[in-house]
């Protein structure tokens, strides 16, 4: 499908650690870090708006469409 997830670089960009955004959005460490793989099939909105809301971002700032490119985190 090409989504590319770009959530570690914004974690970097606004100097959050992955713990403290989960503890935030109420999904485990380890969730977390799938999503920040893309190794996920979908994400709830819930879950996005609150990543959004802690990171103060918009959804775009987080995915990416990229044709050709495989699911998964950004290179």
């Amino acid at each position: 499908m090409g989504i590319v997830v770009k959530l570690d670089q914004m974690l970097v960009l606004r100097k959050v650690k992955s713990r403290d955004l989960a503890a935030h959005v109420g999904i485990t460490e380890a969730n977390l870090s799938l999503l920040k793989s893309g190794k996920v099939k979908g994400v709830r909105f819930e879950t996005l708006a609150a990543i959004c809301e802690y990171l103060q971002c918009q959804p775009g700032d987080l995915l990416e469409w990229v044709p050709g490119a495989e699911d998964g985190a950004a290179p």
